[in-house]
């Protein structure tokens, strides 16, 4: 094998010698070993044979030295050897008996990456498994992108694509970045904020989501104490110092538990412990309160045997000691997606201390300590472990679920953000009318519910009742809420808003998507307008199916992309009609967009908008040409502008010109305005008048009595005789602004007034 061959007899030698037991015994946790003695072989094999007996020794054997020679010489940052990373690394994971793959791949996470192996060589020497999974742990690190969330967002897409087909990548990859963080004294300081920066925003809450509550607290607190040290030192010296002048009231309390327990007939392994600085600091933050006012940093936890003691424990606590209202939770009739099982009370206890408790079952105990890690990979006849968590693991399935929506984000940096939104919120749980739990972030509305229920309704949703009552779509939920979406077929699109509304990264994904599809439809249906009237004024026949032949020439996949291009502006449609017919010429537009012989037929009539123009098939942005507009009596050209929408003309404005050789860009439009409900439309003159005192208050005066209204008056002077006005004002129609123009024409301080087109 090519394994033998690259290490020779060195390889043997440093299998023996590693092999031999060591003088002492092994620790019990990895993190308690001193850095400058790296664990041997003989002690990982006796730490996985403790929880499975049935190990493969002689692949652990052979990992564990491929792992050494493959990174010889290696240092790290710290100048301990390389190698006593992957070897901590797969420490961590023995304390969450997983295994022997698992425990392969953690030694061998770095090879591909950092060393001269290859994916190839490691199946064949450790098989297809191990090598996926290893496969699955190696960065992106020669893709070539710009800038750092790019990258960054890139290698997590890759990592989540993979946990997607093996959830053992994530299992290796947090354990890695568990022992990276707990090391990261030894990193240069601008790495230091860069990696504990992307620990607290992305590897805490995945850890907290696959319900391993003890690692996820580890990694927020290591990033916490590097992101902002002076905080997590206060801090710390505060719990410290309550630590002490408490130091009796943690064994008093797990005392008076465990003999009100017994009494009863209840038999519980009772612990207390006291919250880490991280927890502390948010909740102090998230609440405004100060250290004084927190009343829950000592938390106990009781293990009972089953989920009937579960609740008669509850009620002994509640009968001994008075319950603090609103602070009751019930995560064994509810849990959470990530399979976490418990009990949640807070109570008064002794010296009118409160106190939080939590209360399960050892088995629940042991899902909320290791999460996903707590099945028992190991045990034989139970299939592969993807396909065990598929039956046994919510937060498996949740995580699947999220990869497949996450996928399908624009860009890198949606990417990340969307996943940043899945991961790191608490969650309140809903029900749908028919009794169906969704669960989702804190401060989540209906609109996120609505597309948690299923992406159809909530690209229909107009309206929403909450506990049966009308209310807005935007509406904070709250836990047990019950929701019935009121939805519409005639809203096939979700308006854009929405996004910035949404909390979901579900939610903001399908917007976002349902907004480009909306755009680009409206954008499709321009340019087919814009096409079919370069088809009908150059007198050949468009076909779709001929169109469809010219695809490869226009560099186009489909249709739809064609029409959507030129609908944009990033395709002539001079260019569609060469691509059918290669003979095509050309014709320039006759002056100033006459109308030509048949374009009437491509115009169809669009609803009433804010502007009444007819003649626009479109919901793409309408809007009247700058310096002078339009007003109703002009005959009127739409000017097509490439991601912008469609701009009124007057067919006398000379701003016409500059669109002589963009024929396709030309709309044959015309007003559409109701006489029964005046409306303003913008026009600008030009006047020229004598230099004396209340000059510009008799032109004001013209205009208001005319009932015209100004909007906006420059003034410029020209000579110490005359000054120029440009008056930007609104009018009903021709024949009002031509009414006005000649009142101002009949004042004697008046010495020109024109109207401005561009």
């Amino acid at each position: 094998m090519a394994y033998w061959r690259r290490f020779p007899r060195q390889m043997q030698a440093a299998a023996d010698a590693a092999a031999a037991p060591p003088p002492v015994a092994p620790v019990a946790r990895s993190a308690k070993r001193s850095p400058t003695r790296m664990m041997r072989q003989y002690d990982l094999v006796e730490r996985v044979r403790a929880y499975n007996p049935n190990t493969d020794e002689d692949l652990l054997n052979r990992a564990y030295v491929y792992a050494m020679m493959a990174h010889g010489e290696q240092k790290r940052a710290s100048g301990d050897p390389y190698f006593s990373h992957p070897l901590e690394v797969a420490a961590i994971l023995t304390d969450l008996k997983l295994d022997d793959a698992t425990i392969v791949a953690a030694l061998l996470h770095d090879t591909i990456e950092d060393t001269e192996a290859t994916r190839t060589e490691i199946d064949q020497i450790f098989g297809h498994e191990i090598g996926a999974l290893v496969e699955g742990l190696t960065k992106l690190k020669r893709l070539e992108l710009v800038s750092r969330e790019a990258k960054q967002a890139e290698n997590l897409r890759k990592l989540l694509l993979a946990v997607a087909d093996d959830v053992r990548v994530l299992l290796v990859k947090l354990a890695d970045r568990l022992h990276n963080m707990r090391t990261l004294e030894f990193v240069p300081p601008a790495s230091r904020r860069r990696v504990a920066e992307e620990t607290i925003d992305i590897y805490a809450p995945l850890a907290g989501r696959m319900g391993m509550h003890e690692m996820r607290e580890e990694l927020e607190d290591l990033s916490f104490r590097e992101l902002d040290p002076e905080a997590h030192t206060v801090v710390s010296g505060r719990l410290g110092a309550l630590a002490e002048r408490n130091r009796n009231l943690i064994g008093e309390i797990e005392s008076q538990l465990s003999a009100n327990l017994t009494k009863h007939g209840i038999s519980a392994r009772v612990a207390g412990r006291r919250k880490r600085p991280f927890s502390i600091w948010t909740k102090m933050e998230r609440k405004s309160v100060g250290f004084e006012q927190l009343s829950d940093i000592f938390g106990f936890r009781l293990v009972v045997k089953t989920v009937e003691e579960c609740y008669a424990a509850l009620g002994i606590v509640h009968t001994v000691w008075p319950m603090v209202p609103g602070r009751f939770k019930d995560y064994i009739s509810t849990p959470k997606q990530n399979d976490y099982r418990s009990l949640h009370t807070t109570v008064i206890g002794p010296g009118k201390q409160r106190v939080e408790l939590q209360i399960r079952t050892e088995e629940m105990d042991r899902v909320a300590e290791y999460g996903i890690a707590a099945h028992a990979f190991y045990k034989e006849g139970v299939g592969s472990p993807t396909e065990m968590l598929n039956r046994e693991s919510n937060a498996f399935a949740w995580l699947r679920h999220t990869v497949e929506v996450l996928s399908e984000g624009a860009n890198p940096e949606e990417f990340l953000e969307h996943t940043k939104l899945e991961l790191f919120h608490d969650q309140v749980f809903c029900f749908t009318p028919k009794g169906k739990l969704i669960a989702l972030p804190r401060e989540a509305n209906v609109i996120d519910f609505a597309y948690a229920v299923h992406t159809d309704v909530g690209n229909s949703a107009v309206g929403c009742k909450i506990n049966g009552k009308f209310a807005p779509l935007s509406s904070e939920l709250q836990n047990g809420d019950e929701v019935e979406v009121l939805t519409s077929p005639a809203q096939s699109a979700p308006p854009s808003a929405w996004e910035s509304l949404a909390v979901t990264g579900k939610a903001r994904a399908a917007i976002r998507r349902a907004t480009r599809a909306a755009v680009r439809e409206q954008y499709a249906g321009l340019g087919r307008r814009i096409v079919e009237r370069l088809f009908i004024r150059a007198k050949i026949a468009y076909d779709d199916d001929k169109l469809k032949g010219a695809l490869p020439r226009l560099a186009r996949t489909s249709i739809e992309d064609v029409m959507a291009a030129v609908g944009r502006g990033e395709m002539k449609a001079s260019n569609v009609a060469r691509a059918m017919y290669p003979d095509y010429k050309e014709e320039r537009l006759a002056l100033f967009g006459a109308k030509k012989e048949g374009a009437e037929k491509a115009v169809k009539p669009a609803a009433k908008s804010a502007i009444p123009i007819r003649g626009i098939n479109s919901d793409l942005p309408v809007k009247f040409a700058p310096n002078g507009g339009a007003v109703p009596g002009d005959r009127i050209v739409g000017i097509v502008a490439p991601g912008e929408g469609i701009t009124i003309y007057p067919i006398q404005s000379p701003a016409l010109k500059d669109f002589e050789d963009m024929p396709e860009r030309w709309l044959d439009v015309r007003w559409d305005v109701d006489e029964s409900s005046p409306q303003r439309f913008p026009a600008r003159l030009f006047v020229q008048n004598v230099n004396e005192p209340g000059s510009l208050a008799q032109i004001a005066t013209v205009i208001a009595e005319h009932d015209g209204n100004i909007d906006n008056i420059s003034m410029s002077r020209r000579s110490p005789d005359f000054t120029e006005l440009t008056i930007d004002l609104e009018v009903y129609d021709l024949k009002h602004l031509s009414a006005i123009i000649a009142q101002l024409r009949a004042k004697a301080v008046v010495a020109q007034v024109e109207r401005v087109n561009g």
